[in-house]
């Protein structure tokens, strides 16, 4: 169960943003902690779109129970806390030795409470604040400017996740062609190549090596590649 954490988010529009992206990747349990915003206003809403529901659902918790370890606090209700920096450490600095998304998505434990959380869209997550997350995350960026939009970069990081655990992809109906197919669709090719005139041997090979890389490199779905041996069917007749 996975919970996204937005501490002191400092603009409705952004609040609203992280909301929408959630439900595009079915996550639903937004916590902020001491919002300097609101997020039930007229900007949230228009920046979530249809998912008003996770603005609506969303809870609020003092800032209190982010950096307390002892009695009610996030420690102590999630099994693992990931943080989220731009902000990358050194050898000197090791609580901002980071790990990138698709590593997180990789450690998500399953049936655990994990808070994924990020900071201010001023500054961040403090040092202190790190040193309460169990690990940190960062997206590789250009080095002109590494820190991104809060909303972005959520975004980022919620598609590594659905990768890895998503049940309603929009794209999951479609298969990609099996290897069998696409050496049919080669095998096909090397036919009609065979009753082309060529003026070297090593012309026809470099059609066969093109095709090869072209096939092989489209990531063709089952439909094409049924279409396609049909298409060399008929130039073979």
């Amino acid at each position: 169960m996975i919970t996204v954490v937005l501490v002191e988010p400092e603009n409705s529009g952004n609040i609203g943003a992280v909301a929408r992206s959630m439900q595009n990747f079915d996550l639903d349990k937004l916590l902020l902690i001491s919002p300097k915003a609101e997020h039930l206003n007229d900007e949230a809403f228009c920046r979530a779109r249809h998912a008003k529901i996770v603005l609506q659902k969303a809870k609020v918790k003092d800032y209190s129970y982010f950096i307390e370890d002892r009695g009610k606090s996030i420690r102590n209700d999630f099994s693992i806390i990931f943080g989220t920096t731009s902000v990358l450490g050194s050898d000197y600095n090791l609580p901002r030795l980071p790990i990138p998304p698709e590593k997180l998505a990789e450690n998500i434990p399953s049936k655990k409470n994990v808070a994924i959380v990020f900071g201010r869209e001023s500054k961040g997550l403090s040092n202190k604040e790190i040193s309460v997350c169990d690990l940190i995350v960062t997206i590789s960026s250009s080095t002109k400017y590494s820190a991104m939009n809060l909303s972005h970069a959520a975004s980022i990081i919620f598609y590594e996740l659905y990768k890895k655990q998503g049940e309603e992809m929009i794209d999951k109906h479609i298969e990609l062609a099996t290897r069998k197919e696409r050496e049919v669709i080669l095998d096909k090719i090397d036919v009609v190549l065979e009753r082309m005139d060529f003026s070297t041997p090593e012309k026809r090979d470099t059609q066969r090596l093109v095709w090869k890389n072209l096939i092989s490199k489209g990531f063709l779905t089952k439909r094409e590649a049924y279409a396609l041996i049909g298409f060399l069917r008929k130039l073979d007749k």
